[in-house]
C-alpha cells in the first residue's frame, strides 16, 4: 500500500505541473495494470500438478492411472534408489501413477507371484489406477524411451529379451510388465504355487497366450541388454 500512495503523489504533483488530459490517461492506465495484478494475484491457479507439468482438471480425469506393484522382501537401500528414480522417470513422461510395495514378511521363500497377486486385489478395491506394471525393484529403467504409457489392448513387457541385462530367451516375461486391469482378470493372475525366484512368469506367459492377448516389447530404442537398466 506504501508503494501505491507513493506513486499516487507522484501523480498528483505531475497534474499540477503538466498537461492534465495526458496526465490523467497516463494516470487511469497505472490503476487499470494496477488493478489487473491484484485481480491476477487473488484468484490464483486453480490447477494440479501432475507428472511434473499443470494439468487442468479435467485433463486430469482424462488420463489413465498407472499403479506400480512392486513385489518386496529385504530390499529397503535398493527400494530408496528405486522409488527416487521413478518420480523423475515418470514424471518426464506425463505418467499419473502410484507405487505399492508389497512386502513378504516371513521367512519363507520368496513367492513373487502371490504378492503381485495381493497388490492387484488392493488396488481393485483402493485405487482408481487402470493399469498395472508389476515391477521388480532391482531393475532400473535408464533409456528414455521405455514407455510406460497406457498399453491398450495388448501387454507391454518392458523388460524384453533383447534389453534385460540377465535374462534372454525368447518366452521370458518377467522384470516388468505392463497391462490393464482386465487383462490381468482375464488370466486370473500369476500362480501363487511358485516359491523362489522364476517360473511364475513362464507360467504366465502361457497363460497370456491361452487368453489369445498379444505381447510387445518396445522397438527402435537405441540401447541394448548393457544400456537399458541399471
Amino acid at each position: 500500500m506504501t508503494v501505491y500512495m507513493g506513486i499516487w503523489k507522484i501523480f498528483t504533483n505531475k497534474l499540477l505541473r503538466s498537461n492534465k488530459i495526458l496526465s490523467i490517461l497516463i494516470l487511469l492506465c497505472l490503476i487499470i495494470t494496477l488493478l489487473i495484478i491484484l485481480l491476477i494475484n487473488v484468484q490464483g491457479c486453480d490447477c494440479n500438478s501432475v507428472g511434473g507439468s499443470l494439468l487442468s482438471q479435467s485433463t486430469l480425469h482424462d488420463q489413465h492411472e498407472l499403479c506400480l506393484i512392486i513385489p518386496f522382501r529385504d530390499r529397503f537401500d535398493e527400494l530408496l534408489i528405486f522409488l527416487m528414480h521413478m518420480k523423475v522417470f515418470l514424471e518426464r513422461q506425463n505418467i499419473v501413477y502410484n507405487v505399492y510395495v508389497v512386502n513378504q514378511v516371513d521367512s519363507y521363500r520368496f513367492n513373487r507371484g502371490s504378492l503381485i497377486n495381493v497388490g492387484f486385489l488392493y488396488i481393485q478395491e483402493n485405487t482408481h489406477c487402470d493399469f498395472i506394471a508389476m515391477h521388480d525393484v532391482d531393475l532400473i529403467p535408464i533409456n528414455p524411451r521405455l514407455n510406460y504409457s497406457y498399453p491398450g489392448d495388448a501387454i507391454m513387457h518392458i523388460a524384453a529379451p533383447d534389453l534385460h541385462p540377465k535374462y534372454h530367451y525368447k518366452t521370458f516375461l518377467g522384470g516388468i510388465l505392463m497391462m490393464k486391469n482386465e487383462h490381468f482378470q482375464t488370466v486370473n493372475g500369476l500362480s501363487n504355487k511358485y516359491w523362489g525366484w522364476g517360473l511364475e512368469d513362464d507360467e504366465l506367459y502361457v497363460r497370456i497366450k491361452e487368453a489369445r492377448i498379444r505381447i510387445e516389447r518396445p522397438e527402435n530404442v537405441g540401447s541394448g541388454i548393457d544400456n537399458t537398466f541399471r
